[in-house]
């Protein structure tokens, strides 16, 4: 896709899609959805977890690959399940922030929401020893409120590339979860994974065709933080 063209799309995509009715687009500088690199570069995050039976398959796999993810993680599923959280820092992934209990934006006070995001960081320090330095919003809503508090926290607001999101949540089989990242891969891509609770095995399935083949493509899986921090001048 010509570069103008995808610019143009994400801005469109950044001002009317994601940031709720009424609400101006934030600053470029405000909310990262993927990075301008020459190097091929790409984040892969998973969100929701940890999932007891399907995030330690996801962390065989980045292992077997040399990868590292970003694991945006739900308060209470640390809690639940801290052994893979722990795991997960302890393999080099970035640990991120995803709210206490996944309530959108636009269905929950700014005030509650923020409570639970600064919760959730005293959960994650608690038991992993790492602070995050990233937080998405479920489902993508955020507002001016938001962003400030996220500033104030020294917190990075980080979505995903637009196209690379799979939906994998929706179930629509392997074949197509592949197909979606394969086909529209570019450098600096953030894409768009799932680990919460309940069936994950398509995610694990196109993860097994994913990885070997951006690998011999020449890209390396890196965290958020360090696509940024490799990338941002």
């Amino acid at each position: 896709m010509n570069q103008g063209i995808r610019k143009l799309l994400l801005c469109v995509l950044t001002s009317f899609c994601l940031t709720g009715a009424g609400v101006p687009a934030p600053r470029p500088s405000e909310v990262v959805w993927n990075v301008e690199t020459d190097q091929k570069l790409i984040a892969l995050t998973f969100d929701d977890g940890p999932n007891p039976v399907y995030t330690p398959q996801i962390l065989d796999l980045l292992h077997e690959y040399g990868a590292k993810g970003t694991f945006f993680v739900i308060g209470k599923r640390v809690q639940l399940y801290p052994a893979i959280a722990i795991r997960e820092v302890n393999e080099g992934h970035e640990i991120a922030n995803h709210t206490f209990d996944h309530h959108f934006l636009k269905h929950y006070p700014a005030e509650q929401l923020i409570t639970e995001i600064r919760q959730t960081q005293e959960v994650i320090f608690d038991i992993t020893e790492q602070m995050p330095h990233v937080f998405r919003p479920p489902g993508g809503f955020y507002n001016d409120a938001l962003l400030q508090s996220m500033k104030e926290d020294k917190l990075t607001v980080v979505m995903w590339s637009w196209y690379q999101d799979t939906k994998d949540w929706m179930k629509p089989g392997a074949d197509k979860i592949v197909s979606q990242v394969l086909n529209n891969v570019h450098n600096g891509d953030i894409v768009l994974f799932h680990d919460l609770q309940g069936d994950c095995s398509q995610t694990v399935e196109a993860l097994r065709s994913i990885l070997p083949e951006l690998k011999q493509r020449g890209y390396e899986f890196v965290t958020v933080s360090d696509l940024i921090s490799r990338t941002r001048k």
